[in-house]
């Protein structure tokens, strides 16, 4: 039984029930009109969603039609009127439920379909399990037991828009569809630049944005989903393009680039001056423009890897008061911003884990933030702790401590590591979003939260990172009955829409391709930044090992990695999606693993130069460049299907590779 989740307990029973062919819904007369009609239409659009193969099993429920918004009123009184046609399915308020906001009991016998739920996000999971077995089953469900409950209370996705790709707004919409199915109840766009603030155009115009009626619309299916939409602004560290602005260059840190201690690559301004007097009317111009498109009651400012801090304009401030005091006084103050607008911060936890004696500190905020009044009462911190790690070793395990001794409430975030992957790093993945449950039920966080970002452009497409959101998803729900052999099933039904099984069959062996070279970074692979490394002239910080890669890695590895990448293309190849949008993953995939396989070819063509093999290198540097033009149109001419703007922040990098081969070209002439 293909189920991700997997539920925490499950019991099959002898026998089977089938669906009539017009089956009826009774849902509990406690439910509001809005969310009964949100549940009968998700029922009733899996039912009618059925591919081609399926047909003869089509089954239409006569009870999940609205009328106006609102269910028939016989089937919210559950269906007593005299006449009314015996329910299929019954949903019903239960104190025999699991005591649990998400708990749910759902049973199937040889009368028919019962869901029993204490609160609606208990409703909402059944719902989710209920449309897997369908699209499992069609009509014939197996007879089962059913009760579960999630590990964690909220559970997460947080999807990078700021680096290079702002998806467009049915992009978005059909990735929560998706969430939902997964039991995903939290979701966050990571946002720098790339809202569309009113007084900043010149800032996000190239980029795309998102605009606050694209947000209330994404926000008003999330509800409808139970999904929180929970708004996302760095507000300290990583704010570059901001700072370009010509009148917000004063409130920068640094008023310039500056070489890392490593002398490896040259910071660019990106870090807010806390003492400048204009940063905080600054933030409060965005969080009074942002705040009133999100009713969630959190909001992630970010403050992670505040890099330029003590190296400009609070520098004499850190020699005094040491730069963890100076970092905190500042998270404090946007704290009462935050607070005052009636949110509960987020923030990443990276920088006070620097400084542990800190910590204790931030437990205070939530009675800091209160009335003078009310500041002798116990009440919770108004702040969470974001921990985040990505690699499979990160030490999950020592940082949560930290923060529960603190009594700090604190949500552990692993990754997808697909960023500067192109393709994935599945295995470095599934080990970390692991780690980082196990760690998490260990020292009681209050949430998991699955970072999805794009460094270096953003080129990895979204179909790659839908393997370890559906891992997240399941270890973040119940890690003790997550089973790994269920992801490429799930995915090729419910994602990618293929019944061949080839989809995620290739994808999930394409996130295990770099295994290959037998060469291992943290934080990228090589067939994400071969190709992807700016000039070394631009001294930048993401991808700027890949031009030394080749050096390190034997021809006869890099070979056998471009044999598997081909080999499977050919996989993709044989995949026949049902669906429009499970072609365009496909598509997408595609195109990643093309790039991907440029990226061997680069470092085959480094390699015969550095060997002297003239000819070999000029034949590689001829083919290199007329297969990157075609992926340049390529990519170009899918741009537009899923995001906003323009590729040109995303997809640079084919340009780059193209001059270096020319410049071979030319000198060898």
């Amino acid at each position: 039984m293909n189920l991700l989740p997997c539920p925490r307990s499950l019991k099959l029973c002898p026998g089977t029930f089938t669906l009539p062919r017009r089956a009826t819904l009774q849902l509990d007369a406690s439910l509001s009109s809005d969310v009964a009609c949100v549940i009968a239409k998700r029922l009733q659009s899996e039912l009618e969603r059925r591919p081609p193969a399926w047909r003869e099993d089509h089954v239409g429920v006569q009870a999940l039609a609205c009328s106006g918004g609102t269910l028939k009123r016989e089937l919210q009184r559950g269906g007593s009127e005299t006449g009314a046609p015996p329910a299929t399915i019954r949903v019903v308020h239960s104190k025999s439920a699991p005591t649990h906001a998400e708990g749910y009991k759902l049973t199937i016998d040889r009368n028919g379909v019962r869901i029993e739920f204490r609160e609606t996000p208990g409703l909402h999971a059944a719902v989710a399990t209920l449309r897997q077995l369908l699209r499992q089953y069609g009509r014939h469900l197996p007879c089962l037991k059913i009760r579960d409950w999630p590990d964690f209370a909220r559970r997460g996705v947080m999807l990078d828009i700021s680096r290079g790709r702002v998806p467009k707004l049915k992009t978005l919409l059909e990735l929560v569809e998706h969430l939902a199915d997964f039991k995903i109840n939290e979701f966050q766009l990571y946002t720098e630049h790339t809202f569309a603030y009113r007084r900043y155009q010149s800032v996000w115009q190239s980029w795309g944005a998102l605009t606050g009626e694209e947000i209330r619309k994404l926000d008003a299916r999330c509800q409808q989903l139970g999904i929180d939409l929970v708004p996302n602004q760095n507000s300290f560290g990583h704010l570059g393009h901001i700072l370009e602005h010509p009148q917000l260059k004063k409130l920068a840190e640094v008023s310039g680039p500056y070489p890392d201690a490593s002398g490896e690559f040259v910071r660019q301004p990106s870090t807010l001056a806390p003492n400048h007097p204009g940063t905080l009317p600054f933030l409060r111009g965005l969080y009074d423009e942002l705040l009133p498109n999100f009713p969630s009651r959190f909001f992630n400012v970010g403050c992670d890897e505040t890099f330029d801090l003590g190296h400009g304009r609070s520098k004499k401030l850190c020699a005094v008061k040491g730069q963890g005091r100076v970092y905190l006084d500042f998270l404090k103050q946007i704290h009462r911003e935050v607070s005052a607008r009636g949110k509960r911060m987020m923030f990443w936890g990276d920088i006070i884990l620097r400084y542990p004696k800190l910590i204790k500190e931030l437990a205070k905020l939530g009675r800091d933030a209160l009335p003078r009044v009310q500041a002798d009462r116990q009440v919770s911190p108004t702040i969470i702790a974001l921990n985040w790690g990505y690699e499979a070793n990160h030490p999950f395990d020592r940082e949560a401590a930290l923060f529960a001794k603190a009594k700090i409430p604190f949500y552990v975030c692993p990754g997808t590591s697909t960023w500067q992957t192109l393709i994935g790093r599945h295995d470095n993945a599934l080990a970390n979003l692991r780690s980082a449950a196990q760690a998490g039920r260990r020292h009681g966080a209050m949430g998991y939260l699955i970072t999805d970002w794009g460094d270096g452009g953003h080129p990895q497409p979204l179909a790659v990172s839908y393997l370890p959101y559906l891992a997240g998803a399941s270890l973040s729900w119940c890690a003790k009955t997550f089973d790994e052999a269920k992801l490429i099933p799930v995915l090729n039904r419910d994602v990618f829409n293929d019944s061949t099984g080839n989809a995620a069959k290739a994808a999930f062996a394409l996130g295990r391709a770099h295994r290959k070279l037998k060469f291992a970074v943290p934080n990228e692979t090589p067939l994400g930044t071969a190709i992807t490394v700016p000039p070394p002239e631009q001294h930048e910080l993401f991808c700027r090992n890949g031009l030394k890669h080749h050096a390190w890695i034997s021809g006869k590895n890099i070979r056998a990695t471009l044999k598997e990448i081909e080999k499977q293309r050919a996989v993709l190849h044989r995949a026949k999606p049902s669906s429009k949008t499970g072609n365009v993953l496909l598509h997408e995939l595609d195109l990643a693993a093309r790039m991907a396989a440029q990226s061997c070819q680069f470092m085959l063509w480094q390699q015969a130069r550095a060997a002297g093999e003239n000819s070999k290198a000029r034949h590689l540097a001829r083919t290199g460049i007329r297969e990157l033009r075609k992926l340049e149109k390529d990519f170009n001419a899918y741009w537009s299907l899923r995001n906003k703007a323009t590729p040109k922040h995303c997809s640079g990098f084919l340009r780059w590779r193209i001059q270096d081969y020319r410049k071979s070209l030319n000198f060898s002439l």
